[in-house]
């Protein structure tokens, strides 16, 4: 069997991950490891002998279209919350890994380990292979003393040993963390409703005007001094039905259908008047409702504010179904490839609105390959600029940090002219599954054996030991401190200290875990100041050491 497995690397590679995906499935006390348990049977496998292996082009290419993925999703988000607290958050990452580099600093002299092995050590123990190669590259270009060779097999070998527990410390740090907390993820993503990735319980309610002091004023001025979060819609004024806009302007005795979170509508209800037991919504006698799949390219990426449907169709868009999640509609709402939107209009609008916005779930069966392509290549190219520091270090951001930081501001931007940047909800969450299960399988693969060898040396369960330490401290000190000190909300903060791993198995366990997106917030906030900053400590640590 093994030889067949070793003649055959796409066997390998589908027994793997088959075996991975149905073993991440099982779940121990409402817990699973999920597709991180592809990661554990590559290690496994790729123990049992050295011949094993998996080609570098899958690990590379599922490595890319992971956080490429990751990228285009969060980019939105990610400069939103960059403007609110994305600079604290960073420091704090600074910080920890400061802390952590000192401690890794104090076990290499405990030790007496070479600086070689306590700097590949610290790389491993956080998972950053970029940071290895950096110093790979330093020890190459400063001509480390005595055999060459030598010297730089061992950063590799304390990487090596270390890299598992990196994997594994982080995901039990997690677990661990979540149950003695008791962590609610539903309440904690809550305080994140902004970023628009947590389903809204959405009320509506008909309301009855009786405030003089809400009368013959645009609803738009209302709506801004009160800071409404409703949309209004259907309004009845004696036997007229019409829909509201921005210049509608009530009178007393109106009925106007709001809808919106439960503690809006009730402030809402409040200030306008008083409810009814009437249902406006459910009056089609003349205005009508449905659901229509957003297809067409040409209006995706815009705010529903730009598309002027209540001038070109007379109707409203109330709701919008991102993936599983359905979100209150307003005008700076854009919409997405994939997106189902909710339109009240009357009914012989209604063909020419599902011509307008596309209708067709055929017309998204493929991914639109140019947009993809070019995002990758301009991110990979990216990745290879040499970006100069200060004592002649020359660092890269890598096939990792050049697609991520592409894709964050092509998500952000969503559309250049007629270039979409942006994937449908399905088919990105499909690429990102795919991409992420060909990166654990080709690190397990290729981890196993030498994890396994290296260990058995002597000297070998020192390193491990303290790898294990050193990513346990990282993981319990960015978890105490941000989510008990800083109160960063859970979900945000395991996408945090999945960045300051480098790791995508364990981005992988918290997004399963919290059930929707903001682990992948937290993830691209602080990717790029994390891989920057572990570089350059990581040849620091050897240059101290020294």
């Amino acid at each position: 069997m093994i030889e067949i497995l070793v003649q055959n690397p796409l066997i390998l590679l589908f027994i793997v991950t088959a075996t991975g995906y149905a073993l991440g499935r099982i779940k121990i006390q409402g817990s699973s490891l999920g597709v991180a348990a592809v990661l554990f049977v590559g290690l496994a496998v790729g123990a049992l002998d050295p011949r094993l292996a998996l080609p570098e082009i899958i690990f590379l290419m599922g490595l890319v279209i992971f956080v490429y993925t990751v990228g285009l999703s969060s980019g939105p988000g990610f400069f939103a919350s960059f403007n609110r607290r994305g600079l604290r958050d960073n420091l704090f990452v600074l910080g920890v890994l400061g802390v952590v580099a000192l401690i890794a600093a104090g076990l290499g002299l405990l030790l007496s380990l070479k600086a070689t092995i306590t700097a590949g050590m610290f790389a491993g123990s956080l998972t950053n292979t970029p940071a290895l190669a950096g110093l790979l590259d330093t020890l190459r270009a400063a001509g480390a003393p005595g055999d060459l060779e030598a010297a730089l097999a061992e950063p590799v070998v304390g990487y090596s040993v270390a890299y598992p527990m990196g994997v594994l410390g982080v995901i039990l740090a997690l677990a661990v963390c979540q149950r003695l907390w008791q962590i609610d993820y539903r309440r904690e993503s809550e305080q994140l409703r902004q970023f628009n990735l947590v389903e809204q319980e959405i009320y509506n309610r008909t309301v009855r005007v009786t405030r003089p002091e809400v009368v013959d004023i645009p609803l738009q001025t209302l709506s801004a001094q009160h800071r409404w979060a409703v949309v209004l819609t259907r309004i009845k004024r004696g036997d007229q039905l019409f829909l509201a806009d921005g210049e509608t302007r009530l009178a007393l005795g109106d009925l106007i259908n709001v809808l919106g979170a439960p503690d809006q509508v009730d402030r809402v209800t409040t200030q306008l008047g008083e409810a009814t037991p009437e249902h406006l919504e459910l009056d089609r006698s003349l205005y009508d409702f449905r659901r229509i799949f957003v297809s067409n390219p040409d209006i995706a990426g815009r705010r529903l504010a730009d598309l002027r449907l209540p001038e070109r169709f007379g109707a409203l868009v109330t709701r919008v179904r991102q993936g599983d999640i359905d979100l209150l509609a307003d005008g700076n709402t854009v919409v997405e490839l994939g997106d189902r939107v909710r339109v009240v209009a009357k009914r012989d609008a209604m063909r020419d609105l599902s011509d307008f916005f596309g209708d067709s779930y055929k017309a998204l069966s493929e991914v639109n390959l140019l947009s993809f392509g070019l995002g990758l290549t301009l991110g990979l190219l990216v990745g290879q600029i040499p970006i100069p520091l200060p004592g002649g270090v020359t660092l890269t951001l890598g096939n990792a940090g050049g697609p991520l930081i592409v894709a964050l501001i092509l998500g952000s931007l969503r559309r250049t002219g007629p270039i979409v940047w942006t994937l449908p909800y399905s088919a990105n969450l499909t690429l990102r599954q795919m991409g992420l299960i060909l990166l654990l399988a080709g690190i397990g693969v290729r981890s196993g054996y030498v994890f396994l060898d290296t260990f058995r040396q002597s000297g070998g369960y020192l390193i491990f030991l303290a790898g294990a330490a050193i990513t346990l401290s990282a993981a319990l000190l960015t978890l105490w401190i941000g989510y008990r000190l800083l109160k960063i909300p859970f979900p945000l903060l395991t996408g945090m200290l999945s960045a300051l791993h480098t790791q995508p198995a364990a981005l992988g366990y918290a997004v399963e875990q919290a059930d929707n997106e903001i682990p992948n917030i937290g993830y691209a906030l602080v990717f790029p100041i994390s891989t920057i900053a572990k570089i350059l400590l990581t040849q620091i640590l050897y240059l101290l050491l020294r």
